[in-house]
């Protein structure tokens, strides 16, 4: 089933549960792109990845402008950098909203914000989740693949590799900041290698196998 909707920032009207924002900052990097999506990226939050100032994740930051570069390669990504247009790609975080500089969300923050999250990605419901760095891949692994308890979360091993999750293929990214050489070149060889599959039947072994 195809959303319908033509809005790119926030599609589905998500409201943050809290706000420890100053009174002319941005309450939160909302989820942003393409609503029918068959790509999902998914990153921490937007002191890490970007977006205090643009409101759009994956933005202003060396680690989000690392990851938006390896999809405008890939031709998912568009236009300018604070604000692109991405097709058949969705951009989101676990925890959406913005924190004073210098401030890390507690765990209790991240709890209360999973239910937004989950709700975007089911209603996102896309082939390939992306997630970002080690707390997205921590995250995505234990409630959409049925293989948390059998991976050791080693980023710079899981980086690029293709996991079968719950009706979703899971493709974790190692941080950035983090990348080592031909760390990137892997990346962009697998999302192309995907793109050349029929990937769209993921679903469909996913379930089964995850």
């Amino acid at each position: 089933m195809k959303n319908v909707t033509d809005r790119t920032s926030n599609p589905f009207g998500l409201r943050p549960p809290f706000d420890r924002t100053g009174p002319d900052e941005r309450t939160a990097a909302f989820g942003y792109g393409d609503a029918n999506a068959d790509f999902h990226v998914i990153g921490d939050h937007p002191g890490v990845h970007g977006g205090k100032r643009t409101g759009v994740p994956f933005t202003e930051t060396d680690s989000g402008l690392a990851i938006q570069d390896v999809f405008r390669e890939t031709g998912f990504v568009d236009g300018s950098e604070r604000e692109p247009d991405l097709e058949n790609l969705y951009w989101n975080y676990v925890h959406m909203c913005c924190l004073p500089n210098g401030h890390e969300p507690t765990q209790a923050e991240y709890d209360e914000l999973e239910r937004f999250f989950d709700a975007e990605l089911r209603a996102i419901n896309a082939h390939i989740l992306l997630p970002v760095g080690e707390r997205a891949t921590d995250h995505v692994l234990r409630e959409y693949t049925t293989q948390r308890g059998r991976i050791e979360l080693d980023m710079a091993d899981l980086h690029a590799r293709e996991i079968r999750g719950r009706g979703f293929m899971v493709v974790p990214i190692n941080d950035p900041s983090a990348w080592e050489a031909g760390d990137r070149e892997a990346l962009v060889e697998r999302l192309e290698a995907i793109l050349a599959s029929d990937y769209r039947q993921t679903k469909g072994v996913a379930t089964l196998v995850g």
